[in-house]
């Protein structure tokens, strides 16, 4: 029988994860797995990979079940939500999501599955990132160990999704990309959906110190306004949702307003959707509001 002690919370994140202070996590979001298949359904096949060994990173490809032997595609990169403590490309929601992104723009996605917090605190969901990034980047000359990014992406257009916390990936992806480089791809574009970043003061909120121990104030990861590599991000258009009841509306709305006066020469927009609250798109994805969000991804990808 467990003691006092033992039951003692870290932090939580009611209904859907529960941390305790002798190091147990609950994840009641996020922890199902969908198989990978040939053809789910949908008219997309899907795969599991391994990205790195070592870590375990790994991710799940999605592609139409119909893709002609030599037929491109543009290439799309997911990095799921979860406040960076839940969440998986291999879960139901995420599944479903991509699968049907992936049906509907006629693209290959990769859904990274990063190592989770607070067993991996950040900046380890970034490290994985951008390794998975330089991962997909290694298929460009047609050479890599992935038969279906070898054969079937488009170099020539990357786009990078994300929701919530992957959203936030999203953005510092693109920056590091700007900063960095990333061989052999033009990324196009990135869609943050109602991405999480930090208060406007720049200040460590309880919930950051969860996910990042050693957080400081005006942490460039989560305060885009302190990131002098900003100007400098590496695609030319970001299309930001951001959903009228979410409690991040406002910070979208920062992340757009910072954008426009950063100095970066790329297009930015923000649509907004009435009436909706975080994460819709998710949990009600037949919805008539989830199905406009998923038509605009679509365009955006798709838009010569």
């Amino acid at each position: 029988m467990s003691s006092a002690a033992d039951d003692q919370i870290a932090f939580q994140f009611l209904p859907r994860f529960r941390a305790y202070k002798d190091g147990r996590v609950e994840r009641f979001f996020g922890s199902d797995v969908v198989p990978a298949s040939t053809d789910s359904g949908d008219g997309v096949s899907s795969k599991d990979v391994k990205i790195d060994p070592e870590t375990g990173v790994s991710a799940r490809i999605f592609i139409s079940a119909s893709t002609k032997p030599d037929q491109k595609l543009p290439l799309v990169v997911y990095f799921h939500g979860g406040g960076f403590f839940m969440g998986s490309p291999f879960c139901s929601a995420y599944h479903n999501y991509v699968s049907q992104m992936s049906a509907k723009a006629n693209a290959i996605v990769v859904s990274v599955d990063f190592r989770l917090a607070p067993e991996y605190p950040i900046p380890t969901a970034f490290e994985d990132s951008w390794a998975s990034l330089k991962w997909v980047a290694s298929h460009c000359n047609g050479k890599g160990p992935e038969p279906w990014l070898n054969g079937h992406a488009d170099f020539g257009r990357v786009f990078l999704v994300g929701d919530s916390a992957g959203g936030n990936i999203v953005h510092n992806m693109a920056v590091q990309a700007g900063d960095e480089g990333l061989a052999g791809v033009k990324l196009l574009g990135i869609c943050p959906i109602q991405p999480f970043f930090g208060s406007k003061d720049g200040e460590v909120s309880e919930y950051w110190k969860f996910v990042h121990p050693t957080a400081r104030l005006n942490d460039p990861l989560i305060t885009p306004t302190a990131d002098s590599r900003l100007s400098r991000m590496g695609c030319s258009r970001v299309l930001i949702f951001i959903a009228e009841k979410d409690n991040l509306r406002e910070r979208g709305v920062f992340y757009y307003e910072t954008l426009k006066g950063s100095g970066w020469s790329g297009e930015v927009d923000v649509v907004e959707t009435e009436g909706a609250d975080h994460a819709f798109q998710l949990f009600n994805p037949e919805s008539e509001k989830a199905v406009a969000l998923m038509n605009k991804i679509v365009s955006f990808i798709n838009q010569e």
